[in-house]
């Protein structure tokens, strides 16, 4: 009779056996995702910046739970500030403080005014704000860009990351402290600071607010754009070279 060694032994000698195609076929999985990471990277971004734009379509389809789901979700990202956003099925593409005031209630609470999702006749708002929509949407589309172009053109440097993160970082900052007076009360609210540099040059309605075309409107779409655009130019290439995929 065999000893009890030598029977645990056998036995882990099968279980090794059964195991080894399970091992294999991990590898394999982990194989192949290596190759597509491209794929899956560029899939689930992609995601990422639609579902918000599917809030005020299921919305307005009364689809209200899935919606609002999609608005709870994002609102742990976001502010979803209602005047620093996009909205669909409305009159415009952006509302003022003064508009979602008379079409909601009086207040300046940014907790409260981020519930303020839309109405039918306003239409309703996409679940992140216009500076988010810019961010996250640059990220798919720089990628799918960088790409084709990905054997000639090389890392961006993470100083160069940081020079591209520097306007995010000083527009969103100089919000949060604008912010503290009140929404809408600090100096960012009407940017006298911008009309005295350019002589009033420009509309009214370009320095105040943050109303499609003005300049706190613009200000975020572009800084968010250039850091989004900054980070992939910096981390894909490197992605790329740690997982040693370049067909």
């Amino acid at each position: 009779m065999r000893s009890e060694r030598e029977v645990a032994m056998q036995r882990g000698f099968e279980g090794a056996a059964r195991l080894g195609p399970t091992l294999t076929s991990s590898s394999a999985v982990l194989s192949r995702l290596s190759r597509s990471w491209f794929v899956v990277f560029v899939t689930i971004s992609s995601l990422l910046v639609i579902l918000p734009w599917l809030a005020p379509v299921f919305m307005r389809l009364g689809w209200t739970d899935t919606g609002r789901a999609i608005y709870a979700a994002y609102s742990f990202v976001c502010h979803q500030l209602p005047e620093r956003s996009f909205f669909l099925f409305g009159e415009r593409l952006t509302y003022s403080l003064a508009d979602i005031q008379a079409a909601w209630q009086q207040t300046t609470d940014p907790m409260v005014l981020r519930q303020f999702i839309g109405t039918s006749e306003m239409g309703y708002k996409v679940a992140w704000s216009d500076r988010m929509v810019s961010l996250y949407t640059s990220i798919p589309l720089a990628a799918l860009i960088w790409w084709p172009l990905r054997h000639r053109l090389r890392a961006l440097p993470l100083w160069g990351l940081g020079l591209l993160a520097l306007p995010i970082v000083l527009d969103g900052a100089s919000h949060m402290v604008s912010d503290l007076a009140g929404i809408e009360e600090g100096f960012r609210a009407g940017n006298a600071w911008l009309a005295a540099l350019t002589s009033n040059a420009l509309p009214a309605s370009f320095y105040a607010g943050d109303a499609w075309g003005s300049f706190n409107s613009l200000a975020r779409l572009l800084t968010g754009g250039l850091f989004g655009v900054g980070l992939v130019w910096a981390m894909l290439p490197r992605v790329q070279t740690e997982l040693g995929s370049a067909p």
